[in-house]
């Protein structure tokens, strides 16, 4: 006899390949204030805050993209290897 249950769909994945939680573009949007910047790049959340002092191109830059989507700004400037890979300690999640 056959079943006539369907197959349950495979869960979404809660978390990054870091362990940590998946966030939503509303958690980004909250973090927007000089005392705490997170920004978007390519689907990755980073906290940018204590970066502000050190940005090449001055805070008023990422203060500009604050709690958004930043990535088409970033390759825009065509940062180098070396500010791409900076980026890697800042990083707090990823987007759902």
């Amino acid at each position: 006899m056959a079943s006539d249950q369907a197959t349950e769909p495979e869960p979404e994945p809660t978390e990054d390949s870091k362990g940590r939680p998946f966030m939503s573009m509303a958690d980004v949007e909250s973090h927007n204030t000089q005392e705490d910047v997170w920004m978007v790049i390519h689907d990755k959340v980073y906290n940018v805050t204590k970066y502000l002092d050190d940005h090449p191109g001055g805070e008023e830059v990422l203060m500009d993209r604050a709690g958004q989507n930043a990535t088409e700004d970033f390759e825009d400037v065509g940062h180098s290897r070396d500010a791409r890979k900076q980026l890697d300690k800042f990083e707090v999640g990823e987007l759902a």
